[in-house]
């Protein structure tokens, strides 16, 4: 299953890279005469109440919707090993506090905040960075700011048991600093659990920004994201339900795909599994 999700993401990426370029119709082009036309040899995917190619805006869609998730990966899996690295290594009040400060954010209710803090900032970073740009920063830095506490608890736990083993005792005995130790001796052994939590928070990102999309609260109207499709598709589910299906399937496969990946190589990277 590894296998074959690894092959249907790089066809979607492929897709997504090359796809506009083979596929030269525009995205954001209304034509009322065409609105919500079925799939046909014209519009494989349909268009929307807009008159707008759905196949062209799924393909423009599709690199927003995986640069977020890939961005807000990077800020979760960042964030998450300083502070599980931090937490593991020294532990006691370091330690301590920064777990303690991961229990906090477990304990919000992720989605309620993920929206007040969107609501709150959305103008204020659209007036700073431009209306798309502001946006995208705010989404991948919220997104990434409210998952990262599964990354750094299992950073933690490995710092934890690595610490006390044999090659980081001789390091430290003769007199190895314990920046060495962490970045040299420690870290290269926690990359295969930071890889695969890597893959799933991608999918984590994904469905988040689509969720925020469909309520209103992403990015701007003109702007294709899978989530934003959904939500423009929900006034039409019985008239036009392909304006739902295409772009749900979208995100249902990209998500699965990445998924499977992450199981994938949590099976390859560990040792008894390769024993």
């Amino acid at each position: 299953m590894a296998v074959l999700g690894a092959i249907a993401l790089s066809l979607m990426i492929l897709a997504i890279l090359i796809g506009p370029w083979l596929y030269p119709i525009s995205p954001t082009a209304i034509d009322f005469g065409q609105s919500l036309t079925p799939p046909n040899l014209k519009h494989p995917f349909g268009t929307n109440d807009l008159g707008q190619d759905q196949l062209a805006r799924i393909l423009q869609g599709g690199r927003i919707s995986l640069s977020v998730g890939v961005a807000a990966m990077m800020v979760a899996i960042s964030l998450g090993t300083f502070i599980g690295a931090l937490s593991g290594f020294y532990g006691g009040i370091i330690g301590g506090g920064l777990m303690r400060l991961t229990d906090l954010f477990l304990s919000l209710p992720q989605l309620p905040l993920l929206l007040l803090v969107v609501y709150l900032f959305r103008d204020t970073m659209r007036a700073i960075a431009g209306p798309e740009a502001g946006i995208f920063i705010l989404i991948i830095l919220v997104i990434g700011g409210l998952n990262w506490m599964s990354v750094a608890r299992l950073v933690r736990a490995n710092f934890l048991q690595l610490r006390e083993m044999d090659f980081v005792l001789a390091a430290k005995a003769i007199g190895a600093r314990p920046r060495r130790l962490i970045w040299v001796h420690i870290l290269p052994n926690v990359i295969s659990v930071m890889i695969v939590a890597a893959t799933l928070a991608v999918g984590t990102a994904i469905i988040t920004e689509s969720t925020l999309s469909f309520l209103g609260l992403g990015f701007p109207p003109d702007v294709p994201t899978w989530g934003r499709m959904l939500y423009d598709a929900q006034n039409y589910l019985m008239q036009a339900p392909h304006m739902a299906l295409f772009p749900g399937l979208a995100i249902f496969l990209t998500v699965l795909s990445i998924n499977y990946i992450g199981d994938g190589l949590r099976d390859a990277l560990d040792p008894k599994t390769r024993r």
